[in-house]
């Protein structure tokens, strides 16, 4: 009886530590996320939007985004760019801004939108505004199990369809949520039965149609590229869910197709039964949040390395902290910190991906020799033509990528490799000097090559650029060199350095851009050579048995790399998938250097500017403004940016069931029809 009792009164505890929790749920819908792996989009944006707006805070983002932006090489030209692209860039950001500052908004969450869908209208992966409090890879990612992709049948007829392996990444992937999905859907369509099921619709709207809309909010690159599911080679070999099936936002709970499954005679729209929901995963790396007031504390304030330091008073050897947030969200894995090797990397919303690519789809080949972190060497089955699969231009370090690259084409040459495939499928940018000195080591020591292997580059030339400058030679501020600025970082357009008491910015080259007054620098010569290690004395590869590939997601210091060896040394480029009556464009954003606020930041303050009316202010929160620091000039139109000049790929590659996301099938595709 007594033991009876116990439990129920246990029982009426429980129930009440119950009813507890979930009146703090209604009142707190932070807390209904807290501690779950997976949540619906609904009940994120709950959290999400349940954060009233901050006067203050507001401000200080908007300042800290105009004044970085008057660093930012492309502003005038991004008001409207010129033809094929000013249907896909028209963005005045100097009046949105102002916009946004008198605007009222329903929360702080709602603000953070404007502010992200007006920097990613550029499409410009490096001038993209992220705050850590929505865009986080250790929070959620929404996720569908049925990527998409367009595929061309043997008629030539291209259609969207649900990735042919859906099912093996989904079941590998989410294994712990596949029920979900699976009980949205009636007992006779089973999620491996939508594997290849071509789209008929999405939300009604022809998939075209609603592909495209989605593009206008994803950003990220250029446009006349594909934006489809794909592979990627980086710590190994991952799977691109693709903008459908992977949101970086809780936009939508659910998504409503109609399709034709194989072998099926009849379309199917899956709201018959059930929309198919998305769920938002968080990731295991996650910072534990209970509550709204743990999930500010963990999430949204600025941490280190979020604003830059004055070099001259840090007992840290005079390195500026790495911000972890620019790290997360480099399309690269990240690299370690080293101020003498810039870089031009693309800043997405999404982090990389983990996601692995199937094993039947991986090349089952063992990588040979010179293979690092983010590049792999392959031998085709013919022996007579290499792979290098990189997905970045920032392996492990500096040093090991160079070497690695070095070693593993000498490898392949000495295996009997006379021609060469590069895959550059997503890859996001890194090293500028690893993309000169892969130009330089394929094709051999040339005029395009010594001493300048890239582009010609300029700065803007801002009045506190020219103040940073002078101070930096006034107050010798910058012994060991680790400023942008610093006038012994650079050489001018005859590839001689500047002295060391020379303000590289005066005078400034005054230009009118879309109607606006601008400036910039003086031209910018090479900034690499001599390489270490010393090339090879001649070419490794013939640059006509040399072909670029990748699906068009090629950005940044990739972009530098694959417009050299396009234009000048006359190398073949190959898009995969992409519409058949768009030529596609084999790169996107070029840039010519990127960074961030945090490293302008720095500049600031060690140039002991910080209190100028010029300077930005601290920034208050977890975010990233990240910018084309330096713009490189065009190889055909030296007097424009090569941002805007034509780089349309030799061979659009029409993807077909038997070589979707399959890298040793898409080589032999190509090693057929163009080499």
């Amino acid at each position: 009886m007594a033991r009876l009792a116990f439990t129920a009164l246990f029982a009426f505890f429980s129930l009440g530590r119950v009813s507890t929790e979930v009146a703090r749920q209604a009142t707190d819908p932070c807390a209904k996320i807290g501690g779950q792996k997976w949540v619906s989009p609904q009940d994120l944006r709950a959290c999400y939007t349940s954060f009233p707006v901050d006067p203050a805070v507001k401000e200080n983002i908007i300042q800290v985004i105009n004044k970085t932006l008057a660093f930012h090489t492309s502003v005038s030209y991004e008001v409207s760019a010129p033809e094929p692209f000013t249907p896909f860039v028209h963005e005045d950001l100097i009046a949105d801004l102002a916009r946004i500052s008198s605007s009222q908004y329903a929360s702080d969450y709602d603000l953070h939108v404007d502010l992200s869908r007006t920097l990613k209208r550029l499409n410009d992966g490096h001038c993209v505004w992220i705050n850590s409090c929505y865009f986080q890879d250790s929070l959620f990612q929404s996720f569908l199990p049925i990527p998409l992709v367009l595929l061309t049948d043997s008629g030539g007829s291209q259609n969207v369809h649900i990735a042919p392996e859906a099912f093996a990444v989904a079941s590998a992937e989410f294994a712990d949520e596949l029920q979900v999905w699976q009980s949205a859907l009636p007992p006779a369509i089973t999620l491996e039965s939508l594997n290849g099921a071509r789209v008929l619709s999405i939300a009604g709207q022809d998939p075209f149609a609603a592909i495209d809309a989605n593009a206008l909010i994803t950003g990220s690159f250029q446009p006349l590229g594909t934006r489809q599911n794909s592979y990627q080679f980086g710590a190994g070999w991952t799977y691109i869910m693709g903008d459908f099936a992977q949101q970086n936002r809780p936009n939508n709970d659910s998504a409503l197709l109609t399709v034709q499954r194989v072998n099926e005679s009849h379309p199917e729209t899956i709201q018959e039964y059930s929309k198919l929901p998305y769920r938002a995963r968080i990731s295991a790396a996650a910072v534990s949040f209970n509550d709204s007031a743990s999930y500010r504390a963990n999430n949204c304030l600025a941490i280190s390395g979020t604003n830059g330091i004055d070099l001259n008073e840090t007992s840290s050897a005079n390195t500026a902290p790495v911000s972890n947030t620019v790290l997360k969200f480099q399309q690269q894995p990240p690299i370690k910190s080293n101020n003498k090797h810039r870089v031009n990397v693309m800043l997405d919303t999404k982090p990389l991906s983990d996601v692995a690519l199937p094993p039947t789809l991986a090349p089952s080949s063992p990588a040979l020799p010179g293979s690092f972190g983010s590049g792999n060497f392959y031998m085709q089955p013919d022996n007579i033509t290499g792979v290098l699969a990189l997905g970045s231009f920032a392996g492990d370090d500096f040093d090991t990528t160079l070497n690695g690259l070095l070693q593993g084409l000498v490898n392949l040459k000495s295996l009997g490799a006379t021609q060469l495939i590069v895959d550059v499928s997503n890859n996001g940018g890194g090293f500028i000097c690893v993309a000169e000195f892969l130009h330089r080591i394929i094709v051999g020591p040339k005029n395009t090559t010594v001493p300048q292997a890239g582009l010609y580059t300029e700065a803007r030339d801002g009045m506190l650029a020219r103040l940073i400058v002078q101070q930096i030679i006034d107050q010798t501020l910058d012994p060991e060199q680790d400023l942008l600025y610093n006038p012994r970082n650079w050489n001018n357009a005859s590839n001689v350095a500047f002295a060391s008491d020379e303000n590289w910015l005066l005078p400034p080259v005054n230009v009118t851009i879309n109607g606006r007054a601008d400036a910039f620098s003086q031209r910018l010569g090479q900034e690499c050579q001599p390489f270490t290690p010393a090339p090879p004395s001649e070419a490794l590869f013939p640059t006509s048995k040399v072909v670029i590939v990748s699906n068009g997601r090629c950005a940044s210091s990739c972009s530098l790399f694959s417009i050299t060896m396009a234009k000048e040394e006359g190398v073949k480029t190959v898009v995969l998938g992409g519409k058949n009556d768009v030529q596609q464009a084999y790169c996107g954003t070029v840039g010519g250097q990127s960074t961030d606020f945090s490293t302008i930041d720095t500049e600031i303050k060690t140039a002991k500017l910080k209190n100028n009316s010029l300077a930005p202010p601290d920034l208050l929160v977890n975010g990233v403004q990240g910018i084309t620091w330096r713009l490189g000039f065009g190889i055909d139109d030296p007097t424009q940016p090569e941002e805007w000049q034509p780089h349309l790929a030799n061979l659009n590659l029409p993807l077909t069931p038997d070589i979707v996301n399959n890298p040793v099938a898409v080589w032999t595709r190509i090693t057929e029809e163009l080499l």
